[in-house]
């Protein structure tokens, strides 16, 4: 979160950003790593770290002296999984489709210019892999990001677009613009899209996105493994069979009510 967004939400986005660092360390941290890493004074670092102790929202071990994130956390993640993710509907539909290629299938989401992945499963042995539920990752050289991407809307596309960082994490990533735009094109024309080992190595994708019938993007599934395992080529042959789990999901979403993040992005922009 940019300073300059902070300063627009006012003490909210402060606070939310306080929890977002500390989240961001993966393990229970003291009081100095967060002051370390944030950008604002002392005392309102504590003042907001005691606020969110104080609600749930991050809990003390008075033993070792850190903050980890909070179960009131919990119950607000367990509620929006429920009632925003497409998770609840497209549950059993992956863990067949997992069951019936034998490889990982994941589930995510647009969560503004990032992937949420919001389900996983993985059948028998797990291939050791980045993603994992609850977490978030890059876009640009992600299967299901590109897959996302392809059917935005122009102006949201360009605002997704200018928001990716293109870090080369392999020598397979996608590193500009140029480049991701022309392999967006390709994906709006087959269907379906890959990641070629881009955000990880040995780590290959099928993805296909999840729409409405109108077109709007709920999300995305793919069917991952590794190169060790298998192949794009082979990957590609399942395309028919996501695609069958793809439409229950898209049909059975239709009755399910879904945050329209557009609409929050014009409120957004209104207000700015």
């Amino acid at each position: 979160m940019s300073l300059d967004k902070t300063k627009s939400d006012g003490t909210v986005g402060k606070a939310l950003e306080i929890l977002d660092l500390v989240a961001s360390f993966g393990r229970p941290v003291r009081f100095s790593d967060v002051l370390d890493v944030a950008e604002f004074p002392k005392a309102t670092v504590y003042r907001f770290i005691q606020t969110l102790t104080s609600q749930g929202m991050l809990s003390y071990d008075p033993d070792r002296q850190t903050y980890a994130l909070g179960i009131r956390l919990v119950r607000l993640a367990h509620s929006a999984w429920q009632q925003s993710s497409l998770a609840p509907v497209a549950h059993p539909h992956i863990e067949k489709l997992a069951r019936d290629v034998g490889e990982t299938v994941h589930l995510a989401q647009l969560d503004h210019a990032q992937v949420l992945y919001v389900d996983k499963i993985d059948p028998g042995k797990p291939i050791e892999m980045f993603s994992q539920a609850g977490k978030v990752g890059p876009a640009y050289c992600t299967g299901v990001g590109k897959a996302m991407m392809a059917y935005l809307e122009a102006p949201h596309l360009a605002e997704v677009i200018g928001q990716q960082s293109f870090h080369v994490f392999t020598e397979f990533t996608l590193s500009d613009e140029t480049a991701l735009r022309a392999e967006l094109v390709d994906i709006r024309s087959n269907g379906y899209g890959f990641d070629r080992e881009e955000h990880e190595p040995d780590i290959i994708c099928v993805a296909l996105p999840i729409l409405t019938a109108r077109g709007r993007v709920l999300g995305a599934l793919s069917v991952t493994s590794s190169t060790q395992r298998t192949s794009l080529a082979a990957l590609e042959a399942l395309v028919p069979r996501i695609q069958m789990a793809v439409t229950a999901i898209a049909n059975e979403a239709e009755s399910w009510r879904f945050p329209d993040q557009s609409k929050f992005q014009s409120i957004e922009t209104a207000k700015g």
